[in-house]
């Protein structure tokens, strides 16, 4: 357990974490990177050129003479994935906060390093890119010493182009970040933070084991819905899936248990055994709120439930997905979904398409607003057409944001 590191990349969009994760990964002899941004493996992610879904995957390196394992979670960049980004923070000890040096200190750096402090991760900060002509790295070092309060020499710089300071990386998560805390004795806890619908081997539930082992064949249960299964299959996270005999404190790996019921799961829920169960569930995660909201159709009728379970296992790989029936007039039966942006349900939309061949309307994106009438109850509206009569209305709430602006002196 010692010598286990487990750490996530966090940043701005491209400011280049997931090229970085490719050097990472090239360093230390994991893969040979082919073609660039091998984390993101999804047709979407490579089209866009942006990460859409956390990647975990299992790095091993021998320093001053000691073998590592180092345990890397490379997160989305935008906004409307942020969801996938706390999740991965949940799981790790550890972050790597990369700056572009051209660019400086944005929005998502600012948002995502919060997220990380308020889980008391270890922030190792980055200056990447540094080997562009319109890198400025004196004045982005500066914004990072204002914005982290450490010292000058605790900043990398680096370049996941070239390569440059990817040891220092290496090393500073080594030194810096803790290793996992726990007890192999305790009973087990183990936190899923990602699930993926596989049409072969039902769900395969993605964990950070916190306290105890487990093993091939266990009998576990899911703490949160109290379901009980069998470890058919445990294991670790390389490019693909690799199997092991067991799994121990600290460690972050895989487990194949025939489950077919998307509801079964959830993330945020806590693995434990049967014979011995742990006695409360691991803090899990926020709940997600949706920002953005629109009715999904099916544009065949009888192809509604078809539309449900696609939803359901298109909510495993995306927690910050919310849905629920509704019907309307003029296109029927279908569902309204709760999005976190404009993006995020673009994307929805186009993975429904492509991975679940749904061919679907969508309304136009709105958001709720909460009607109290002269008795002062209140009804939650989501399309003018559910607005009550106006005399009968006292007040009517919006939501809004808080947010912050950030210029440059």
């Amino acid at each position: 357990m010692n010598n286990i590191r487990n750490f996530c990349i966090i940043a701005h969009i491209d400011h280049g974490k997931s090229t970085l994760a490719d050097r990472l990964l090239e360093f230390t002899n994991t893969i040979q990177v082919t073609n660039g941004q091998m984390l993101d493996d999804m047709d979407l992610e490579k089209e866009r050129g942006i990460t859409i879904k956390s990647h975990a995957i299992q790095m091993e390196y021998t320093y001053k003479g000691e073998k590592y394992i180092l345990n890397l979670i490379d997160t989305p960049g935008h906004v409307d994935f942020s969801y996938e980004v706390s999740r991965s923070i949940a799981a790790c000890e550890g972050a790597l906060l990369i700056v572009d040096a051209s660019q400086g200190v944005q929005a998502q750096t600012i948002s995502n390093l919060y997220m990380a402090i308020e889980h008391d991760l270890e922030i190792i900060p980055v200056i990447n890119k540094c080997d562009m002509p319109s890198a400025m790295p004196e004045e982005v070092e500066d914004e990072i010493v204002e914005l982290l309060g450490c010292k000058r020499e605790e900043i990398i710089r680096a370049s996941g182009k070239t390569g440059m300071g990817v040891e220092e990386i290496l090393a500073a998560v080594i030194e810096r970040i803790p290793h996992p805390e726990g007890s192999e004795e305790a009973p087990l806890q183990a936190l899923i933070f990602d699930s993926v619908f596989n049409s072969f081997r039902g769900i395969i539930a993605y964990f950070k084991i916190v306290n105890g082992v487990i093993r091939k064949g266990d009998k576990v249960k899911f703490f949160n819905t109290g379901k009980e299964y069998d470890a058919d299959e445990i294991g670790v996270l390389k490019m693909d899936m690799l199997p092991r005999s067991e799994l121990r404190t600290g460690d972050v790996g895989y487990i194949i248990s025939g489950i077919k019921t998307s509801k079964e799961v959830k993330v945020g829920d806590t693995i434990t055994h049967i014979m011995r169960p742990c006695k409360e569930a691991i803090a899990g995660f926020e709940e997600v709120k949706p920002m953005v909201f629109a009715g999904v159709y099916p544009i065949e009728a009888e192809d509604f439930e078809d539309l449900r379970s696609s939803l359901e296992k298109l909510q495993l790989n995306d927690a910050s997905l919310t849905f629920q029936p509704e019907s309307s007039l003029a296109l029927g039966f279908g569902f309204r979904c709760g999005f976190l942006g404009l993006l995020h349900m673009e994307i929805v939309q186009e993975r429904l398409d492509r991975e679940f061949d749904m061919n679907v309307i969508t309304t136009v994106p709105n958001v709720s607003y909460n009607i109290y009438d002269k008795q002062g109850n209140m009804t939650e509206v989501h399309n003018p057409g559910s607005m009550p009569d106006p005399t009968m209305i006292d007040h009517i709430e919006e939501p809004y944001i808080r947010a912050s602006v950030i210029t440059a002196t």
